[in-house]
């Protein structure tokens, strides 16, 4: 073993000796650190959990897909302020369909309820159901398939069949685990339906439960909930990925025509690639991880000053023990060194425990809203480096100051 390592041993040792020496400061400094950067991966962890669900959730949307629905939120145009837009009406989804069919596939949808109540003999469900009203594509391009039974024929979609498809929330609230609920028959509100599908489990997504749902033909919700004020969402579906844009543009001009937006106005409706959905969401967790990085930062800049402070006390009450080694021939760079040991370590050690307590919190939150469990690696790294810093920048002018003791004053001292 060369000289050099042994003395670097011997340093190490001598730093990790004082450490446990000091282990009421040492615990209170690892604590402050493992909060600060507990705080910043906790925060983080929970963000990109969030982001992973987002991306999972979109993902069997698929990049061959974009939606037209009704533009709800005005805004300036040509130096002038525009009003929210009418309702895309079920003429005018009707007509667009009936065009746009020539060019590429869509589905409809409209929203029935939120509040709606399933009964079945003394059974109900509570009053927190939602009603969609589709047709034949519409699985095709929700994302969601049928775990048992079939979809809607076109037939039921353009009679307005008493039929309907139950998400498996329902199902577990009405009927028993050894029935099968395909054939049985339900009551939406005071309406009797015929089930033909049960809805494949999709769990919950930003704390909203997708299994609690019922689908049925567009001309169903028309008949029991009115078609007054709704407006009908459009998703189109192109074959290949590259005939995306020349899609948009055609559904656009349709849908300006059917609409008689005049030439020169805006949109009265909103296009929307899923793609474009995906990035707008995960751009609003983004200031979320800024937050989080933002309070990891304060809470670590604090940290530092305790440590630092932890630190000049050592030196201070260590006097004479630094007088004694440098009186029997420890140069100054190996007090320094010590003292630099000891400041990484504790900063380590918070780390370590900042991590840990982090990943476990975050993935508690991210647990709770039932979104997919996370490592950020790349995020633990820069917790790793940053307690690095803070124990170095923190450390150092303490270490300085231990160096440059006299060792005759020192050893003078009581």
């Amino acid at each position: 073993m060369t000289p050099e390592s042994t003395l670097w041993r011997d340093m190490v040792h001598v730093a990790l000796r004082s450490i446990r020496g000091q282990a009421l400061r040492t615990s209170l400094t690892v604590g402050i650190i493992g909060i600060g950067i507990m705080a910043l991966i906790a925060m983080v962890t929970a963000t990109e959990s969030l982001k992973a669900n987002v991306r999972q959730e979109f993902s069997a949307l698929g990049t061959q897909s974009f939606s037209i629905d009704q533009m709800r939120s005005g805004g300036m145009f040509g130096g002038r302020r525009v009003l929210p837009s009418s309702p895309i009406d079920f003429r005018e989804a009707g007509q667009f369909k009936k065009e746009a069919s020539k060019s590429f596939k869509v589905a409809t949808s409209v929203y029935g309820s939120g509040m709606a109540t399933v009964t079945r003999g003394s059974e109900r469900t509570d009053p927190n159901v939602s009603v969609q009203g589709v047709d034949d594509l519409y699985l095709g391009v929700s994302g969601l398939t049928v775990a048992r039974g079939r979809n809607f024929t076109d037939h039921e979609i353009t009679t307005g069949a008493s039929v309907v498809m139950v998400g498996q929330a329902i199902v577990s609230r009405l009927f028993e685990t050894w029935e099968d609920p395909v054939g049985q028959h339900v009551l939406v509100g005071a309406q009797r339906y015929n089930v033909i599908g049960v809805l494949e489990a999709r769990g919950t997504s930003f704390g909203m439960s997708q299994d609690n749902q019922i689908l049925m033909p567009i001309p169903c919700v028309r008949r029991q909930y009115s078609d007054e004020g709704r407006s009908y969402n459009l998703t189109c579906t192109v074959e290949k990925a590259e005939d995306m844009p020349a899609a948009v543009d055609v559904a656009t001009g349709l849908m300006r025509v059917v609409r008689r937006d005049a030439p020169g106005e805006p949109n009265s409706f909103r296009v929307r690639q899923s793609s474009q959905l995906v990035d707008t969401l995960l751009e609003a967790t983004d200031g979320i991880t800024l937050a989080a990085v933002f309070i990891g930062l304060i809470t670590l800049f604090g940290a530092g000053i305790g440590l630092m402070n932890i630190m000049l006390v050592s030196v201070s009450e260590r006097t004479r023990e630094i007088g004694t080694r440098k009186s029997l021939g420890a140069s100054s760079a190996a007090i320094r060194t010590q003292f630099l040991v000891e400041v990484m370590v504790i900063g380590q050690l918070g780390g370590v425990l900042g991590i840990a307590l982090g990943l476990l919190t975050g993935n508690l939150i991210a647990g709770y809203f039932e979104t997919p469990f996370v490592v950020p690696w790349g995020w633990v790294a820069v917790g790793v480096v940053l307690c690095l810093l803070t124990s170095l920048v923190s450390g150092y002018y303490p270490a300085r100051l231990a160096a440059r003791l006299d060792p005759i004053v020192a050893l003078g001292r009581e």
